[in-house]
């Protein structure tokens, strides 16, 4: 029984450590996700500042595996070259060893603290950044809590037979302890926790330095290979820039792991601590990585592109290329071009809102994973058609083109505007609507499904319109917008009566009611823009209203 307890103790340990990294990742990324994007975008110019970039979002996140997911979602989208996305990679390894470090000191001072003042930015925060800079804190806490747990089992390991046993034979198998160390890097999807809790053993004496290197360059492994399984679909380039990221740490592993005979003493002359010792061999590691491979990674993802080639289409599957700058010289048919892909971006974008209602009825979220893969779609799609067009109003242009050409780039960017709001806004309301288990009142329910059906209507004539630049349709467009508003006015009214006479699904789904409505309005408010082109070279336009009919 003993031998139970201490092994469920160590479980628990290895639970709570995983738990609480999952916590700060979760907290990081829902409080500052988009400034990270955002760090990401604008430091990508040369590989110094992308490996810098990439460095300070992994450090946040703490999270190899979540700055990965980043980077993915840049290349998906074409924000991100190969060689630059590598460097981003290289970086985040590096960035992820900074709390190793930290936690290899006692900071057992600091945990009563942090979670004290993360339970209390949680609670009283009246913004959803304070809560999440709160959940962070309370995940840090609760690692150094686990931590401490683990090594509060140490001796009860060391005295056991059989745990004595089994790392004697590792001792002997660095191999097998990669291996090990890869496998449950992958498993927890995560490398801090597996990290964490060699260097907590270690720290006590339970497994041996060069043991517990073997099982850091497994963890280094090990998380290369965890992005690759959430990327079988992704495109090309998102797979080529893991595979570069796992293959510059299957070389390193390979190269370090016979060297770790030699490595250790010089290690052991820096620091006493077994703990220190697996953090600083960690650091030095992927340090090494970034100091070997970063000056070569343009040649790397040219080699990546060579190996790693996309498979062949048929012949009829094959996209034929709209968008040619050689076109140019005839700016009409490079306009005719652009006109294409904005119908083809438009579709998605309506696919995205006939999808998006069904989701706050499901209770999982694949759905909302395709609706979100959607979004990455259109952002790539409106990107590539504003570029174009940006490249075509640099050549000599009549003010008729001119102004078609412009009037292309604002479609396109309402267009993008919707699917953020699909993707960002509404699927968020879904997902908590899920989350909390909550139920829209039978007749709140029908109000937002009519709202829907009439938003879906003002979509397929919005394209109509675009396509035919039809004064008659453009004005029927305004028209249903006011009609649209004076349906969101009644809307809130019955809700606000539902209220009133105390319906219990209403006051529980109150703020998420009015917030659907709210954003399906917001939607058709982007979705008119296009008709105010048109009305106004009709001269159907006043300065602020339409003129009267008649």
């Amino acid at each position: 029984m003993a031998g139970q307890h201490v092994f469920l103790n160590l479980l628990a340990g290895v639970a709570l450590l995983i738990w609480s990294t999952r916590l700060v990742k979760t907290g990081i990324m829902r409080a500052f996700g988009e400034r990270l994007r955002g760090v990401i975008s604008r430091a990508t110019s040369n590989r110094f500042s992308a490996c810098l970039a990439g460095a300070g979002v992994a450090a946040a996140l703490q999270s190899s595996t979540g700055s990965t997911l980043l980077v993915m979602s840049f290349v998906e989208r074409g924000f991100l070259t190969l060689a630059m996305a590598l460097a981003v990679l290289l970086g985040s390894n590096v960035g992820t060893t900074i709390v190793v470090q930290a936690l290899s000191f006692d900071l057992s001072a600091l945990m009563p603290v942090l979670i004290i003042a993360g339970v209390a930015s949680f609670m009283l925060g009246r913004s959803s950044v304070s809560q999440n800079v709160g959940r962070a804190m309370i995940g840090l806490g609760l690692m150094i809590l686990s931590l401490h747990l683990v090594v509060g089992i140490a001796d009860p390991i060391r005295q056991s037979e059989i745990m004595t046993l089994i790392f004697e034979r590792l001792n002997g198998q660095p191999w097998a302890a990669l291996l090990i160390g890869a496998a449950l890097a992958w498993l927890v999807h995560s490398s801090v926790a597996i990290l964490l809790l060699v260097m907590s053993l270690a720290g006590a004496g339970v497994v041996g330095i060069p043991l517990g290197f073997a099982l850091v360059l497994g963890a280094n492994i090990g998380s290369g290979l965890a992005p690759l399984g959430l990327s079988l679909a992704a495109p090309i380039e998102v797979r080529r820039a893991l595979l570069g990221n796992l293959g510059t740490r299957l070389v390193g592993a390979v190269v370090l792991l016979p060297l770790i005979g030699f490595i250790q003493p010089w290690l052991a002359q820096l620091e006493t601590s077994g703990a220190r010792q697996i953090a600083n061999f960690h650091v030095g590691f992927n340090l090494l990585l970034l100091i070997v491979f970063l000056p070569f990674i343009g040649q790397t993802a040219r080699l990546l592109e060579r190996l790693v080639r996309a498979p062949e289409a048929p012949i009829g599957e094959r996209p034929s290329p709209v968008l040619d700058e050689g076109d140019f010289d005839s700016p009409s048919v490079a306009l005719v071009a652009a006109s294409r892909e904005v119908i083809r971006l438009a579709e998605l974008v309506e696919i995205m809102l006939r999808e998006s209602i069904i989701t706050f009825e499901e209770q999982d979220d694949s759905r909302r994973k395709q609706i979100s893969q959607l979004d990455y779609q259109v952002d790539r799609l409106q990107e590539n058609i504003k570029l174009y067009l940006t490249r075509l109003t640099r050549t000599p242009l009549d003010k008729d083109m001119s102004r078609k050409a412009f009037e292309l780039i604002l479609f396109t960017t309402n267009l993008e505007h919707v699917g953020d709001i699909l993707d960002k806004t509404l699927l968020e309301l879904a997902a908590k609507k899920q989350r909390l288990n909550l139920s829209f009142s039978s007749e709140g329910w029908a109000e937002i499904k009519a709202m829907h059906r009439e938003v879906v209507a003002q979509m397929r004539l919005a394209i109509t319109v675009f396509m035919t630049q039809d004064p008659v349709m453009a004005r029927q467009l305004v028209v249903a917008k006011d009609h649209i508003r004076n349906f969101e006015r009644s809307a809130a009214e019955s809700h606000l009566n539902r209220l009133r006479a105390g319906t219990l699904a209403s006051i529980e789904t109150s703020s998420l009611h009015m917030d659907v409505i709210r954003d399906l309005k917001r939607i058709v408010a982007h979705l008119t823009a296009v008709a105010y082109p048109i009305l106004e070279a009709a001269g159907e336009l006043s300065t602020s209203r339409l003129k009267d009919a008649g």
